[in-house]
């Protein structure tokens, strides 16, 4: 069956008992045993370990991935944190795309590296970086693409073969384009991460994470930590995301098209310094963009000329846009990456990877086209 049919019917069926088309919220902490031995007998105990709402979405997600399982968590940043401690120990190394969400960083240099575990910051749009960076106790390597937020890519293929090459795990933070455009196991991926806060539920209503796994091993240790740890999704949440990943599609056609009219704009307006969008072909990553995704997404960033002051006078003046943290909902919002997402990463290391103070993010909502246009170029106008 084809995407937008999988995205609708894969890990839902009628309720058995209603006939209600949507699958029932089960709002319970724990389950009736028929008796001591039949324990388990219909495959739930206690709602940290599994629960049959949050249970149909973990189907959905691994249908529409590609993979052979998936756990949800309660926040995006809990799902990369399962990753890290499903496949590091003390003493172990991993390797991580330099660009990354802020949280990401601080996950790894103030809370994990504090338990022995070493990580490189590598270049993950330069394969020959990712392999230089290797060592023999080298584990897990992460990488986010396209990065938040400088939209930077990285080559799947050819680091998920450096992994391989390595022993090491190869995991990808699939947030910004999601299975519908781009497929990490089909590039040799072994893991699939997303913050389903985003695209999946896309209404800017729940927080959630998703781990997808590609092969049975790996997914049998991101569920050890998902129920050691306490940190599954939440049913209400899992209810919610189903709705949101039927319309996945269709959003992400709008939107994307959307921001390819928007870039254009942008980059031809005399005020607009640099924009950076995987869909131009100005994009210095536009041929991998093109190769190893079927669309670019909605996600672009851009600097206005006279920098930071013009930047922050756009985004506080700007009207239909959002000025807010997350991405990937039907309304268009609009962040400075430098003081919102990205505060906790060191001034030096922005500025080593190139998340300059004036760089404005954007993510394209489904509002109309002309109307998003009409607002940027009212408020670079003013600036």
């Amino acid at each position: 069956m084809g995407f937008r049919t999988r995205q609708i019917h894969a890990g839902v069926t009628p309720d058995p008992t209603t006939g209600a088309i949507l699958t029932p919220i089960h709002q319970t902490t724990t389950y009736v045993q028929p008796s001591v031995d039949e324990y388990m007998s219909k495959g739930y105990s206690y709602s940290r370990s599994a629960n049959p709402t949050v249970q149909a979405l973990e189907l959905k997600l691994a249908d529409l991935e590609g993979g052979v399982d998936c756990a949800c968590f309660g926040t995006g940043m809990s799902a990369i944190h399962a990753v890290m401690l499903a496949f590091l120990n003390a003493g172990d190394h991993a390797i991580v795309s330099d660009v990354a969400y802020g949280g990401t960083y601080r996950l790894c240099t103030k809370i994990l590296k504090r338990f022995g575990i070493d990580f490189t910051f590598a270049d993950t749009a330069n394969a020959d970086d990712v392999a230089a960076a290797v060592r023999d106790n080298t584990q897990l390597i992460l990488t986010e693409t396209p990065a938040n937020p400088t939209m930077k890519c990285s080559d799947i293929a050819a680091i998920s073969e450096i992994s391989k090459q390595s022993g090491a795990v190869h995991a990808v933070d699939n947030t910004f384009l999601t299975p519908y455009y781009q497929l990490p196991f089909e590039l040799g991926a072994d893991i699939s991460i997303h913050s389903t806060t985003k695209y999946m539920d896309g209404h800017n209503a729940t927080v959630g994470g998703a781990v997808i796994c590609n092969n049975d091993e790996h997914a049998e240790a991101v569920r050890f930590i998902q129920n050691s740890t306490g940190t599954i999704m939440s049913p209400q949440v899992a209810w919610l995301t189903l709705q949101g990943c039927k319309t996945l599609s269709v959003r992400m056609d709008y939107q994307s098209a959307s921001a390819m009219e928007i870039a254009t704009f942008l980059e031809a307006h005399p005020k607009v310094q640099q924009v950076m969008y995987p869909g131009l072909e100005s994009f210095p990553q536009y041929e991998l963009a093109t190769r190893q995704a079927s669309g670019y997404g909605a996600m672009l960033w851009f600097e206005v000329k006279g920098g930071l002051a013009a930047g922050k006078k756009l985004m506080d003046n700007i009207e239909v846009w959002t000025l807010a943290e997350n991405l990937g909902s039907v309304e268009s919002l609009i962040t400075h990456p430098v003081t919102m997402t990205h505060a906790d990463v060191e001034k030096a290391e922005r500025d080593r990877v190139g998340i300059i103070d004036g760089l404005v993010r954007a993510s394209v909502g489904l509002e109309d086209t002309d109307d998003l246009i009409s607002a940027l170029e009212t408020a670079l106008d003013q600036v």
